[in-house]
């Protein structure tokens, strides 16, 4: 499932995939595929987008389905 919620708040943030990358330490492409639901990702590296991003961790992963 494509995560809508992360990539709005991205775009709200005025950050590109890459520029978010780097403030986490992970590779553009790692952003991409979180993003396009081809990349579940590990606890630590959602609370490190959470904080890149500010925004909490019900915010952008919690789904209520």
């Amino acid at each position: 499932m494509k995560n809508k919620k992360m990539k709005l708040a991205r775009v709200e943030c005025d950050l590109t995939q890459e520029q978010l990358a780097e403030k986490i330490g992970v590779t553009r492409q790692t952003i991409g595929l979180i993003e396009s639901g081809n990349y579940n990702p590990s606890i630590s590296l959602c609370i490190d987008i959470c904080k890149a991003l500010n925004r909490t961790l019900d915010e952008l992963f919690w789904t209520a389905e």
